[in-house]
């Protein structure tokens, strides 16, 4: 059945595509957003890999605050790039924190996320935000979605969705050469 047989379909297509400005004209990915401000502290209800990790406690290193769950297809084909940039700028002063927010009901539970985190051999600390509290602080709306915050706990990019690998590399590389 094609979609012009299915004309709900073609309303909820158009609505999607209205919805996401930046794929519509080039089938790239959105643009980083730049906002400034101080990052939200994070926490939420376990700390996996690490105990808690106050930003305040950070000063000096630049993080990277990956808002993820363990379901979402997009969340995966990110997550190599992310434990990839851990295993590179760690020793530099590179600190990932991943905030692992559940869409469903199964990804709320602390066991299954420790049960991910073991299989995809992730050892960056990860917080469980089942009560949406980090979400809801840096106003967050979509999985994935990056922030990478300076060594004065300002918050220098925002990148949401897959792509933009260079250039988020690129300023993870520039935030760890400021002084």
């Amino acid at each position: 059945m094609s979609i012009a047989q299915r004309p709900w379909l073609y309303a909820f297509a158009a609505l999607a595509l209205a919805a996401t400005p930046a794929l519509r004209s080039s089938g790239s990915p959105a643009p980083p957003r730049a906002i400034e401000g101080r990052a939200p502290e994070v926490t939420g209800v376990a700390w996996l890999n690490s105990p808690p990790q106050p930003l305040a406690g950070l000063a000096g290193k630049v993080v990277l605050v990956e808002f993820w769950t363990f379901g979402c297809y997009n969340c995966r084909n990110v997550e190599p790039h992310v434990k990839e940039w851990h295993r590179r700028y760690a020793e530099r002063g590179l600190v990932v924190i991943g905030v692992h927010t559940p869409e469903l009901r199964d990804e709320r539970n602390v066991d299954n996320i420790r049960r991910y985190l073991l299989e995809h051999e992730i050892s960056y600390p990860v917080v469980v935000d089942n009560d949406f509290a980090t979400w809801n602080r840096y106003g967050n709306k979509a999985w994935p979605a990056l922030y990478l915050v300076d060594k004065r706990g300002l918050i220098r990019l925002v990148r949401v969705g897959e792509g933009g690998y260079t250039e988020t590399e690129r300023t993870i590389e520039a935030l760890l050469s400021e002084s």
